[in-house]
């Protein structure tokens, strides 16, 4: 791996589904002579590509999880990370794009800039991410790059320019002109292997001379120099544009635009040279830390090798061997066999393998440096843990974790499934933070809870294969919670009289709707409510938000004031007050008109424009709510919010009514309240089970 730091890259592959991702990850692992031979993602060869190692993987054609490798081009050490397109899978791109540099957004010349791809270049804005754009398949019926790059403007608020126009489109793709050096780039060989530079055609040239000219006018915004040679009208030395390019890309004001098809092998070794030329390296980008031992104030990593190590775990696996962990490195030097601590469990922890990972396969290393992307084996953490050397104590910021939104119950067939769903379920629960599980304590059912049918689907999918758990699914539940629309007050007093000591506290104040989940406020004044006390009364609260009384949700978005209480000397306790607390809870909740709150969802739809009116319908008929639509030719793209309790089976619904050419995706939004009849639907089921529970 290269010490020189300027020569590397660590780059993300992130799009909507079915861009192209892992066949473009498959060309570039070929081109970079990684792989001999190329394999197709739904592979009839039997093989499948290279970065899709999950059984699931292959006979889905989608990527699950994200995949690491690494590879080399013109002397930079890239490493990759092929990321999912489905929603269901976000925290997988979250991670990546939280340890990674630079990113590469793949969008279908056909498709253009589709509902995934927002939320991908959202996620890439919220990570400061520079990123170039790639637009694939322009072998297709329908391919407009042009138009693509149009939407990557007005949809995501990119300031993009296209670095190259195609030669001939669709079937007649055969290479591409390239804007800075002013020259045809063909592919030629079976797998595009042989690249010739010829003149740009004749009939093109015109074309090309205007473009470059507005390129060059865009670029030299971030360049004094290329602004000079432009206005002398001088030769323009082509590094001046790379590195205005370079300039404006970093700055996240500028987004060049490559063009190809990796399916058919043209434009992939261009868009190398563009992650090479545009893309940070460790050194451009501000990574920070926080010291834990001074208040956790931020400060940026150095990369040097020299200084103390800090490396953040991004992202666990449990392989045949243990458990393996992808760290990304950000300062220092780690050798095989080196004491590091944990800076979440302060345990300290040896390193006894270090591996670069080539999808499912590993290399063993010796030794990493700064700026790395490796994997650790048997060592015992979580997602988002910090390791450090004893010479410095801080964590890397975190990453956003989305909270799940609907829970199935699983229930093994028998005692050995029992166990095996066990082992699963820890296993998943460590490897996914958007996955959750825990048992009903009222049903003794275990419950499991993700981001949409489709994860809990695959995660079912995987217990059944990879761990034989034969597991029974109970119908979907939708993460409802509860919540308060106004101020209330309580004062609740909690006395009790039996043989021995009693149990006595009072607690006073109000509850109050917030933006956020949880907030105590203690103002208590004068003592009526002793110091050591108060806390037992946060605990008190805090335990009566995990269950509100209307639908048996937890509750959300309340303040809790403590005003006014008493004690008594002897029988006031931790217990009397938690209790007291909980008490008061219930007393002020009740009067605050609480509201249960559901899930809703962005849904986008895209389809044949002749059943627009239809899924309209469906939408409508489902408590949805129509954002708006946008038509593209023959094809139009539908944008709603919709109730998630409203969109199951839906998948199935929209393949009736567009003869399976339509298909949609959907990720959480907010929560909202329901309506009336809903409500009473929810609390009536709610006391009847209560009443027969």
């Amino acid at each position: 791996m290269n010490t020189d730091l300027s020569k590397v890259r660590n780059i993300g592959i992130s799009a909507h589904i079915d861009s192209g991702k892992t066949t473009l990850t498959e060309r570039i692992l070929y081109y970079t002579k990684k792989i001999h031979a190329i394999h197709e993602v739904r592979g009839k060869d039997g093989v499948g590509a290279k970065m899709d190692s999950m059984e699931l993987e292959k006979e889905r054609g989608i990527t699950i999880q994200s995949a690491a490798t690494y590879c080399s081009w013109n002397g930079t050490d890239i490493n990759i990370i092929d990321t999912p397109g489905h929603v269901d899978f976000t925290v997988e791109v979250e991670r990546a794009l939280r340890v990674l540099d630079g990113a590469v957004l793949v969008l279908c010349s056909v498709g253009g800039v589709q509902s995934q791809s927002i939320t991908v270049n959202r996620q890439m804005t919220r990570y400061n991410v520079p990123r170039i754009a790639f637009i694939n398949k322009c072998d297709r019926t329908g391919a407009n790059p042009e138009k693509v790059t149009a939407q990557l403007k007005d949809k995501l608020d990119l300031n993009a320019h296209m670095m190259q126009m195609p030669i001939g489109l669709e079937n007649d793709l055969v290479g591409v002109v390239d804007l800075v050096t002013m020259k045809a780039v063909y592919f030629d060989g079976e797998n595009g292997d042989d690249i010739r530079i010829e003149e740009i055609p004749a009939d093109m040239a015109e074309e090309a001379a205007d473009r470059r000219e507005a390129l060059l006018e865009e670029v030299s915004m971030y360049s004094e120099e290329l602004m000079e040679a432009l206005l002398e009208e001088d030769e323009i030395d082509y590094a001046l544009i790379y590195d205005a390019v370079r300039k404006g890309t970093l700055a996240l004001e500028f987004t060049p635009v490559f063009l190809g098809s990796a399916y058919k092998n043209k434009g992939v070794q261009s868009l190398l040279d563009a992650v090479e030329q545009y893309l940070p390296s460790p050194t451009d980008v501000i990574n920070l830390a926080l010291d834990l031992k001074n208040e956790e104030k931020e400060f940026p990593v150095t990369n040097n090798p020299e200084d103390p190590l800090i490396m953040l775990a991004f992202k666990l696996e449990d392989g045949r061997y243990g458990q393996l962990t992808y760290v990304r490195t950000y300062q220092g030097f780690l050798n095989k066999g080196d004491t590091v601590y944990n800076r979440r469990t302060g345990k300290k922890v040896k390193i006894g393998r270090l591996c670069r990972m080539h999808s499912a396969e590993m290399v063993e290393i010796d030794s990493v440096g700064s700026g790395d992307i490796v994997a650790l084996f048997g060592v015992d953490c979580a997602s988002g843990d910090t390791f450090t050397s004893d010479a410095i104590s801080c964590s890397m910021t975190s990453m956003h974790i989305p909270e799940p939104v609907i829970s199935l119950a699983v229930i093994p067939a028998d005692n050995k499934s029992q166990i095996n769903m066990s082992k699963a379920l820890n296993r998943f629960t460590k490897e996914d933070p958007t996955f959750k599980t825990f048992v009903d304590h009222e049903t003794g059912e275990t419950i499991i809870s993700g981001m949409g049918e489709l994860h809990l689907e695959v995660y079912i999918e995987r217990m059944k294969r990879e761990y034989e758990a034969c597991v029974e699914v109970g119908a979907p539940q939708v993460a409802y919670r509860e919540t308060i629309s106004q101020i209330a007050k309580f004062n609740y007093v909690h006395k009790k009289q039996t043989g021995g000591s009693g149990q006595f506290g009072r607690v006073g104040g109000f509850l109050e709707p917030i933006e956020e989940d949880y907030e105590f406020v203690d103002k208590i004044v004068g003592g009526v409510i002793p110091r050591e006390f108060i806390n037992s009364c946060d605990k008190g609260f805090k335990k009566s938000m995990l269950k509100g009384s209307l639908c048996g949700a937890p509750i959300t978005g309340v303040r809790c004031t403590i005003n006014d209480g008493a004690y008594h000397a002897v029988d006031s306790s931790d217990v009397a007050f938690q209790l007291a607390s909980v008490g008061a809870f219930k007393e002020g909740y009740l009067k605050a008109n609480p509201v249960i709150m559901e899930p809703i969802m962005k849904v986008a739809v895209e389809g044949p424009s002749e059943f627009q009116g239809s899924v309209m319908g469906s939408i409508n008929q489902r408590r949805g709510m129509i954002i708006g639509s946008t038509e593209e030719g023959t094809y139009s793209v539908i944008e709603a919010e919709v109730p998630l309790s409203e969109m199951f089976g839906y998948s199935t619904t929209l393949r009736s009514l567009t003869q399976g050419k339509a298909e949609f995706t959907m990720e959480f939004s907010t929560f909202k309240a329901v309506p009336k009849s809903v409500s009473e639907e929810l609390v009536k089921a709610y006391q009847d089970e209560r009443k027969n529970g």
